[in-house]
C-alpha cells in the first residue's frame, strides 16, 4: 500500500516560521485544515502544535478537531447549507457569511442551543466568489448585528480561489474603509479584518499589507513552505512536509511506445506517438497509487531523472529510464506534492498515512 507521510519537525518548523512572522505584525491567525480531510493522526499532530484557531470546510472535520481538543476555536470557511445549519452550530464556534437568510437560520439554531454564534461577513472584493457587495454592506450588517445568539467578529474577503485575482493593497484598504465606515456609523468594533490567506502571506512579506488587516486564515503555505506569488519556498520554510512513497509492484525493460491501433483510453486520451522512439526501449516502473487516489500532474518525484508517464485508475507508470537505478520490485519512490495531489491523497482511502 502507498503511505503518506507527514514529516512532524519540518511541520514544526513551518507554523513556527509563520507564528514569528505574524506575531511580529501584531496579526491573529488560524489554521486552515481542510487538506487534511478530519485525518486524526494528522490533525492531532497539527494541534499538538499549540494552535488554538482551525478553519475548515467540512462539518465533519471540525468535529474531529472538537474531539481532539474542545477548546479550539472552530471556524467553518463556506457559506452553510440549509440543513446543515444545526450541525454547523454546533461543531463551529464561528462561520463566515454571506446571506441574510443564512444568518437568521443561524442565529434561530444558536438561540435553540443556549449559543453565542461568532460570524465574520464576506465582503466581495473582485474575485466573485463568496461575499456581500459592498453597496450593500451597510444595511446587510444593520440587520445581522440586530439579531439574537449572533456576534460579528470581523469583516472577511476571499481571493485568488476562483478567479485568480490577486490580493493588493487597494484592495484590502478598501475592506479596511467599509469596517472604519461601520464601526462609525452603528459605534460598534469589529475586532477583525480577515483578509490574509496564503496567497496574501508575500503582501506581508514585502510590507505593503495595510494597517488595519489583523487576522489570517492559511493552510497552504504552512503545509508547503510556499511564497504563491513567487512559486518559491520562504526562507527557512520546508516544501516536503508531506511526502508519497509509493510502492513498485512491476519493473521491466519495455518498448518506449505501444504497438496496436490506438484508440481512446478510459479517460478519452489517444496515446501521442513520437516516431524518434520506434526501437527504442527503458525501464519502466508501476506503482501501487492511481488516478483514483491522486492526478500524475500533482506528483513531482524526488528523483528529478525520473519521468511520470502516467497512469491509470490504481497505477502510476514511471520511466527510469537506461538502467533500473539500483531499485528493484517491493522498494518505493518517493514524491513531493502539489497542494491539490496532497488533498487527494489524504482523501483517500486507499493510501496509508503516517508520521514521521
Amino acid at each position: 500500500m502507498a503511505v503518506l507521510t507527514l514529516d512532524r519537525e519540518k511541520l514544526k518548523t513551518n507554523y513556527q516560521v509563520l507564528t514569528r512572522l505574524f506575531e511580529d505584525r501584531g496579526v491573529d491567525w488560524g489554521v486552515v485544515s481542510k487538506m487534511l480531510c478530519g485525518n486524526k493522526l494528522f490533525l492531532q499532530e497539527l494541534i499538538g502544535l499549540g494552535i488554538t484557531e482551525v478553519h475548515d470546510s467540512r462539518i465533519s472535520n471540525l468535529a474531529m478537531v472538537k474531539r481532539i481538543k474542545r477548546d479550539v476555536q472552530t471556524v467553518y470557511i463556506k457559506p452553510v447549507s440549509k440543513k446543515n445549519v444545526g450541525k454547523m452550530v454546533e461543531f463551529a464556534d464561528v462561520s463566515l457569511n454571506s446571506e441574510l437568510e443564512t444568518i437568521r437560520m443561524i442565529s434561530a439554531e444558536a438561540v435553540l442551543q443556549g449559543k453565542n454564534h461568532k460570524v465574520i461577513i464576506m465582503v466581495e472584493t473582485g474575485d466573485l466568489r463568496e461575499g456581500v457587495m459592498g453597496e450593500q454592506l451597510i444595511d446587510f450588517y444593520e440587520e445581522v448585528f440586530q439579531l439574537p445568539g449572533i456576534e460579528v467578529i470581523g469583516l472577511g474577503t476571499n481571493l485568488n480561489c476562483l478567479n485568480g485575482v490577486m490580493p493588493s493593497t487597494d484592495k484590502l484598504i478598501q475592506l479596511s474603509l467599509y469596517k472604519q465606515i461601520i464601526e462609525l456609523k452603528f459605534g460598534r468594533e469589529i475586532p477583525w479584518l480577515s483578509a490574509g490567506t496564503s496567497v496574501t502571506i508575500p503582501l506581508m512579506l514585502s510590507h505593503q499589507l495595510p494597517q488595519g488587516i489583523n487576522h489570517f486564515r492559511v493552510g497552504e503555505t504552512l503545509y508547503f513552505g510556499v511564497d504563491l506569488v513567487k512559486e518559491e519556498l520562504i526562507e527557512g520554510m520546508y516544501g516536503d512536509v508531506l511526502e508519497l512513497h509509493a510502492e513498485i509492484i512491476e519493473l521491466q525493460e519495455k518498448p518506449m511506445l505501444p504497438t496496436g491501433v490506438l484508440g481512446s483510453n478510459p479517460r478519452g486520451e489517444i496515446a501521442q506517438i513520437d516516431e524518434s522512439l520506434y526501437g527504442k526501449t527503458s525501464y519502466r516502473a508501476i506503482l501501487d497509487v492511481g488516478l483514483l487516489d491522486v492526478s500524475p500532474e500533482y506528483l513531482i518525484p524526488k528523483d528529478p531523472d525520473i519521468e511520470i508517464l502516467g497512469a491509470s485508475s490504481d497505477m502510476l507508470i514511471v520511466n527510469l529510464g537506461e538502467d533500473k537505478k539500483g531499485l528493484k520490485v517491493g522498494e518505493t519512490l518517493t514524491f513531493t506534492l502539489k497542494y491539490m495531489g496532497a488533498l487527494g491523497l489524504l482523501n483517500s482511502d486507499y493510501v496509508e498515512k503516517a508520521v514521521v
